[in-house]
């Protein structure tokens, strides 16, 4: 799955907030035996992800960005420096991950991935995790639900159509985080979640996000299109809309 440049830096900012700090301090006490870090970030779009840990984490600090996405890649970065004033460094790799490269890897992270995953991929990635003794923190999967403030008659029908466009084609959606939590466990390591959710304000990431969230919806089941213009007419015409939009961080580390 492809994302655009624009798109990822929109939410950016949205996604820093919402990620759960509270796993990093686990994170950060496992990192202390591990340094320096090699750290892979799969799927790593623009980089955000390691823009927004590097500076939690100490140093010295080296990423591994990897992403299918050429055009992706040619922007990507990671900022320093880390968190006791260590260097970071980073490179690119396009193509997919395999076990094999995890193996000297400190830590592997990803953003909004988990949800997009079937659940043979999960098992996977799990069993090369444990194999490797490699933590992971995976943020941002979509937990299916969704706060409006207003509410509208209207936001049960395109939550439950949205949830199964997720599912589509074998993915796991919003289950994916309770299956990853147990193929990680499965496979012998700690797992953590913490709740990291999307607090959005009326202006473009709120409407650009609601705009794609109706149109999945629509795609998965036709009869809500008839409904979806007025729809985002009362919600984009309302400069007091407020969303949440739930998601869950997990952290998977090897027991001692």
């Amino acid at each position: 799955m492809i994302f655009a440049a624009d798109w990822l830096e929109l939410r950016e900012p949205a996604d820093a907030t919402a990620r759960a700090a509270a796993l990093v301090g686990t994170l950060c006490d496992l990192a202390l035996n591990r340094l320096p870090l090699v750290l892979r970030d799969m799927g790593c779009g623009t980089g955000s992800m390691g823009r927004w840990l590097a500076g939690r984490l100490p140093g010295p600090q080296h990423w591994i960005l990897q992403d299918r996405d050429p055009a992706l890649l040619a922007v990507a970065t990671v900022t320093g420096p880390a968190a006791d004033g260590g260097t970071v460094t980073f490179e690119t790799r396009q193509g997919e991950l395999s076990g094999a490269d995890l193996h000297g890897t400190s830590v592997l992270t990803a953003s909004a991935l988990l949800d997009i995953l079937t659940r043979d991929e999960i098992d996977g990635l799990a069993a090369a995790c444990a194999e490797a003794r490699c933590p992971a923190l995976l943020t941002l999967s979509v937990s299916g639900r969704v706060e409006f403030d207003p509410p509208d008659p209207l936001d049960a029908g395109l939550t439950a159509a949205f949830n199964d466009h997720q599912r589509r084609e074998g993915r796991l959606g919003p289950d994916a985080v309770a299956a990853a939590a147990e193929a990680f466990a499965e496979c012998g390591m700690t797992v953590h979640t913490a709740p990291s959710p999307w607090r959005l304000d009326s202006g473009p990431l709120l409407e650009k996000w609601l705009r794609g969230w109706v149109a999945a919806a629509c795609e998965q089941n036709p009869a809500l299109t008839s409904e979806a213009g007025p729809y985002l007419a009362r919600r984009l015409g309302n400069p007091d809309l407020r969303a949440i939009v739930h998601h869950t961080d997990l952290l998977a580390v090897a027991c001692p």
